[in-house]
């Protein structure tokens, strides 16, 4: 998993090929209070980029297509927001029917107004195209129509609420171009691609892809920034985070060893990191085995753990404890019940855990040694990749808190493959395992504690690997996939963040980061942690903030 731990002394780094858009800033565009271009990081395409600006071909395509094509929604993905985007509003007409009304104002860059149409025309070319539906969004549609000049009609073969987020992450693109294609599946999109978005490809080589303010655009009066470069990143992560350092882009999204000083004091005045919680990352316990199986025990472990060691030492400062709900806070603080003390995180106390697992029965010995209800010294195994080094690092401190309780722990380093298979059969005792993060409530609950995501040991498990089994779980899961009512779903998310501080099915114990390093020399409105609107990655939300510094 990780990354480079030091970034290189001295890097020669070859100049891009002459794309025509070299050079300094000029002051035409500022003198209308525009930025004039901003630097970013890299484009994507793999190894060999070609010119592919097909939005379906997510393997493939080059990552500027999230600013050529735009969607009917799109999630505030740090609040878990939906904002209406191509549909200025949506409404369920019940829990398998929901109804869109498109935007009148938008046109295509080519100057044609966009149409109900071309939703429809969307939606249904990749339900004729399989190999276009990479996030298999027709599993859960049943028919996208037509139903008024202005209005889409959705129709899901079961209740929708669960698939909402998928079932509007389509990109939108114009039928008048891509009906005339003979294969779609194939079909690049390299010439002059036509979008609703804010941006038009202005020049590519395999080095830079620059992409130029759309006058058409719809909401072209937020767009304050004329040009984006992006850079390829084909130098390693230390050639990259060199050119960090130097100031040589305006954003980027990497992993930087020790970011205040390879990049923050080298210009405090502009340079500026967030890194805002992305998924939980937790102890896992094999739920069919003792003494895992008993409440008692799992409850005395939530306080047994160092987790400001682990974030400092495995995760250099950059993140924060996560809370036992299994929400993703403060970003999801409107889903958190009313009543849990510090947003559900619970704080590190040895001697409490000592005295709660005595209380439950696993006294010590003489020796120091943690004994089972059976009177033996209880002893198990914790899991981790040998090659993921922050996981292994915080892997020895959890196992160092286990040890001090008086438990014989053996630290496992399997490879990662090994490990991702005998953790979904159910081969282990303890170990580390990632979910939430998203905004899916119902994924997001449902893939840890769900029964329908597990499996008999020896079985593979499609997401629950601790095997949790428990009814009133999978009622309130049930409760969250059928319903499209915001606060039906809410009632059902406190009861799963109730059954998680109560029940312990899983320990979280940090969140992983997202990512997110910015410059404010030449525009200011990033998101941060002081101004959260929106997460890394959230590239409309953030385009239509950014303005001249």
């Amino acid at each position: 998993m990780r990354r480079a731990t030091a970034i290189a002394a001295l890097v020669l780094v070859m100049a891009a090929g002459c794309t025509g858009t070299e050079g300094a800033a000029t002051n035409t565009t500022a003198a209308r209070g525009m930025v004039d271009f901003l630097d970013y990081g890299d484009f994507g395409g793999g190894a060999e980029p070609q010119a592919n600006y097909n939005p379906y071909l997510t393997a493939t395509h080059l990552g500027a297509v999230g600013y050529l094509f735009e969607k009917l929604v799109i999630f505030n993905k740090y609040s878990c927001e939906p904002v209406p985007w191509l549909a200025e509003s949506f409404a369920w007409a019940d829990p398998r029917t929901l109804t869109f009304k498109i935007r009148q104002s938008v046109q295509w860059s080519d100057g044609r107004p966009l149409t109900a149409k071309d939703v429809d025309y969307s939606y249904n070319l990749i339900k004729k195209h399989e190999a276009l539906d990479t996030a298999g969004v027709w599993r859960y549609i049943k028919s996208v129509t037509t139903t008024a000049p202005d209005t889409i009609t959705m129709t899901f073969k079961e209740p929708g609420a669960a698939a909402f987020t998928k079932a509007v992450d389509v990109p939108i693109v114009p039928e008048h171009i891509w009906s005339t294609q003979a294969d779609p599946v194939t079909f690049v999109n390299a010439d002059k691609p036509v979008g609703t978005g804010p941006y038009l490809v202005k020049s590519f080589n395999r080095q830079q892809l620059a992409i130029e303010r759309n006058p058409r655009y719809w909401q072209a009066d937020k767009i304050k920034v004329q040009e984006i470069r992006f850079h390829k990143a084909d130098g390693g992560g230390s050639i990259d985070q060199l050119k960090l350092s130097r100031g040589e882009y305006d954003h980027n999204a990497m992993f930087v060893p020790d970011v205040k000083k390879a990049f923050v004091d080298r210009d405090p005045e502009h340079n500026h990191y967030w890194y805002p919680p992305g998924g939980v990352i937790a102890v896992y316990l094999n739920l069919t085995k003792a003494p895992f199986d008993d409440l008692a025990f799992r409850k005395a472990l939530t306080t047994a753990f160092d987790h400001k060691q682990i974030i400092d030492k495995a995760q250099y400062g950059y993140v924060r404890q996560a809370s036992q709900t299994g929400l993703i806070v403060p970003g999801q603080n409107a889903w958190l019940p009313q009543g849990i003390a510090d947003e559900g995180r619970i704080p590190y106390d040895a001697a409490k855990a000592d005295a709660a697992l005595t209380t439950a029965g696993y006294a010590k010995d003489a020796k120091g040694r943690r004994l089972g209800k059976d009177g033996k010294p209880i002893a198990f195994a914790f899991k981790v990749p040998g090659e993921w080094t922050d996981w292994l690092t915080a892997a020895q401190i959890t196992v160092k808190n286990l040890t001090a309780l008086g438990f014989d722990v053996n630290l496992e380093t399997p490879d990662f493959p090994t490990f991702d298979s005998e953790r979904a059969v159910g081969d282990f005792d303890m170990l580390y395992g990632v979910f939430g993060g998203s905004c899916n409530m119902y994924q997001n609950f449902a893939d840890p504690l769900s029964t329908a995501q597990s499996a008999p040991i020896g079985k593979k498990a499609a997401a629950n690997h601790v095997r949790w089994n428990d009814p009133e779980t999978d009622r309130l899961v049930e409760q969250l996939r059928v319903s499209p009512d915001e606060s039906v779903q809410k009632q059902a998310v406190a009861g799963l963040a109730k059954i998680m501080m109560d029940q312990v099915p899983v320990i979280p114990l940090w969140y992983g980061a997202k990512w997110f390093q910015y410059r404010t020399a030449k525009a200011v409105g990033w998101p941060s942690e002081q101004d959260p609107y929106a997460a890394p990655g959230d590239d409309l939300l953030i385009i239509t903030r950014l303005r001249p510094a």
